[in-house]
C-alpha cells in the first residue's frame, strides 16, 4: 500500500470525527501500515508546537501521536484562530500570516489556499502507506461548499472516499446521515462510502432495522456502530460547550493515595486556548478539575487557574466583570495558590501595552506578578526544556505577549511570589516529576492531606487512552471494509440520493 486514504466527515460539529481519525490511526499503525492524519483546514484555539516551530491544531498533533509519528505543519496546513465573533488569525504552514473577518476568508482567500492544501496532503500520500484525513463541521454545508478545503473539496479534488460519522447520542442520526447525503451533488455523493455510528449506548440488535433501512434508502452501509467511550479525556479540536457550568475535566477515576483531594477551579476565561493544560491534573488520583465562571466557585479550591486565551485584555475585563478579579486577589493576599498559564499568566501581571491583539494600548493587569507585557507582532513560538522544583520540564510556548519579569523568585520563563505562579509554558504539566512537585507545594500552601501518586505516567496514560480508541475500531468497524476504501478508494456504482445541492 502506498499513498491510500479517507476523509472521516461528520454529520455535525463535535460528532466525534477527530477521536475516530485517531481511532484509525492508531488501528492501521498497529497493523504494521506507515499513516498520517491530516487536516487541510481547522478552526481551535487549542493548538501545539511542532519540533520544527509549526503552530498546528493540538487535535492533529494528538493523531499524529495515535500514528506514531512526529507532528508536522504537513498535517495542518491552515489552522484558524477565532478572536472574536467575526475574526480570526489565519495561521499558514505554522506561521501567522494576518487576521480575517469571515466574510473575507470565504468570500477570496479560501480558495487562494487550496492548491498549498492539496499540495500538502499530496506530500504526505507520497511518504506514507496511508492518510486519515478529518472533515471539519458537515460536508452539507451547502453555503460554504464553494470554497471548501476541508471536506468534498479536498475529497474529490484527491479522489478521496468518504465515511461519514454521526453522533446518536444526540439523536436523529438517521436523519442527519440520510440529509448528508441527499444535499450533496452528484459527484461529492460518488465519493460518500458509507457511515459510522458514534456514541451509541445499548442493545445493537435495536438499531440494526433503522440500519437496514438506511442501506435501502441510500445504498450505503454503516460500517461500525461505535460503542459510548467514558473518560477518554483525549485533546479536543474546539472549545468546550459555550455554557461551563459543572463541566468536570474528568480522565482516571481513582481514590486520592492520602487524606484529601485536591480540588482545582479553572476560569473559564473568553476565547479559552489550550485547556488541556490541565488534563494532566485532572489525570492524578484525588484531583478533581472542573471550570468555573463565578468568585463563589473558587471559595473550596485549593488551587485556581487562570487559563490561556486568544484574549487577554478581553479575559481581564471578564475575570473584573464576574467578580473574579476580587476573589483572586484575596486568595494571593491569604496565601492560596493560583497558577496563570499564558495569557492567564499575562493577565495576573501589573501592566500591559497591547497593540496588536486587542490594540486597546495600555491596560492594567490585575497586579498579582511583578511582571509587565508587552504585545508584540511577531508570534513566539518555541518548545523550551528547563528545570522547576528540582524537576525537568518540557513545554511549549504559544503567544505575542512579551513578560518583562520584574521581580519574585524565577519559575519557568515567568515567577512566583508567595502561592501565585505564573508561567507562558503550556504543556509544562505533562512532566510527571514537575506535576507532582508542584502538587505538593499546592497542597502545603491549601493545607491539604493530598499525597501525589509516585507512579502516574501522564504519557503512559495518553498511550493507554490512544489504544482504546484503536480498540473501539478494531472491535466495533469493519475494518476489511475501511482497508478497502483506503487501498482502492470509493467503490463504483454508488447510488445517487435526491435531491442533490441546489
Amino acid at each position: 500500500m502506498r499513498g491510500g486514504g479517507l476523509l472521516v466527515a461528520g454529520t455535525t460539529s463535535d460528532a466525534g470525527k477527530s477521536v475516530v481519525t485517531a481511532g484509525i490511526c492508531r488501528w492501521l499503525v498497529r497493523q504494521g501500515v506507515k499513516v498520517a492524519p491530516f487536516k487541510g483546514q481547522n478552526m481551535s484555539l487549542n493548538s501545539f508546537v511542532t519540533r520544527e516551530g509549526a503552530e498546528i491544531g493540538r487535535a492533529q498533533a494528538m493523531q499524529a501521536q495515535a500514528a506514531r509519528v512526529e507532528p508536522t505543519a504537513l498535517m495542518n496546513p491552515v489552522l484558524l484562530k477565532p478572536g472574536g465573533d467575526r475574526s480570526s488569525q489565519v495561521v499558514l504552514m505554522g506561521k501567522p500570516v494576518g487576521e480575517m473577518s469571515a466574510r473575507g476568508y470565504h468570500g477570496g482567500r479560501q480558495q487562494t489556499l487550496f492548491e498549498p492544501v492539496l499540495a500538502c496532503l499530496e506530500e504526505l500520500r507520497a511518504t506514507h502507506d496511508a492518510v486519515i484525513c478529518e472533515g471539519a463541521g458537515s460536508p452539507a454545508e451547502i453555503n460554504l461548499r464553494r470554497t471548501d478545503i476541508v471536506n468534498m473539496g479536498i475529497a474529490r479534488a484527491a479522489r478521496l472516499p468518504v465515511v461519514v460519522v454521526g453522533d446518536i447520542d444526540r439523536g436523529g442520526v438517521f436523519a442527519q446521515f440520510f440529509g448528508t447525503t441527499a444535499l450533496l451533488a452528484p459527484e461529492d455523493q460518488e465519493l460518500i462510502a458509507g457511515y459510522l455510528v458514534n456514541k451509541f449506548r445499548g442493545d445493537v440488535t435495536l438499531l440494526e432495522p433503522g440500519l437496514d433501512m438506511l442501506h435501502g434508502l441510500t445504498g450505503r452501509r454503516t460500517l461500525g456502530v461505535l460503542p459510548y467511550a467514558h473518560g477518554l479525556g483525549i485533546d479536543e479540536e474546539d472549545g468546550l460547550r459555550v455554557s461551563l457550568r459543572g463541566t468536570v475535566r474528568e480522565s482516571v477515576v481513582a481514590p486520592p493515595l492520602g487524606a484529601d483531594v485536591l480540588r482545582v477551579a479553572v476560569c473559564a476565561v473568553p476565547l479559552m486556548s489550550n485547556f488541556t493544560d490541565v488534563d494532566a491534573l485532572a489525570a492524578e488520583p484525588g484531583v478533581i478539575v472542573r471550570f468555573v465562571d463565578r468568585p463563589e466557585e473558587l471559595a473550596d479550591a485549593d488551587l485556581v487557574v487562570v487559563p490561556g486565551t486568544r484574549g487577554t485584555v478581553k479575559a481581564l475585563a471578564w475575570l473584573r466583570e464576574r467578580g473574579l478579579a476580587g476573589a483572586l486577589a484575596r486568595r494571593a493576599a491569604e496565601g492560596r495558590p493560583v497558577l496563570g498559564i499564558c495569557g492567564g499568566f499575562q493577565a495576573l501581571g501589573e501592566h500591559i501595552e497591547d497593540e496588536v491583539e486587542s490594540r486597546a494600548g495600555a491596560v492594567d493587569g490585575l497586579g498579582l506578578l511583578p511582571v509587565r507585557v508587552r504585545f508584540a507582532r511577531e508570534k513566539t513560538l518555541a518548545r523550551p526544556v528547563g528545570e522547576a522544583l528540582g524537576e525537568p520540564v518540557e513545554g511549549y510556548e504559544i503567544h505575542h505577549g512579551v513578560a518583562d519579569v520584574r521581580g519574585g523568585e524565577p519559575f519557568l520563563d515567568g515567577c512566583r511570589v508567595g502561592a501565585v505562579w505564573g508561567t507562558h509554558w503550556h504543556g509544562s504539566l505533562e512532566s510527571d516529576g514537575f506535576r507532582r512537585a508542584f502538587l505538593r507545594e499546592v497542597a502545603a500552601a491549601a493545607g491539604r492531606a493530598f499525597v501525589p501518586a509516585p507512579d502516574t505516567s501522564f504519557g503512559a496514560l495518553r498511550e493507554e487512552q490512544l489504544d482504546r480508541l484503536g480498540d473501539l475500531i478494531e472491535e466495533h468497524a469493519d475494518t476489511d471494509a475501511l482497508l478497502r476504501l483506503i487501498e482502492k478508494g470509493a467503490p463504483e456504482g454508488l447510488p445517487f440520493v435526491p435531491p442533490g445541492a441546489p
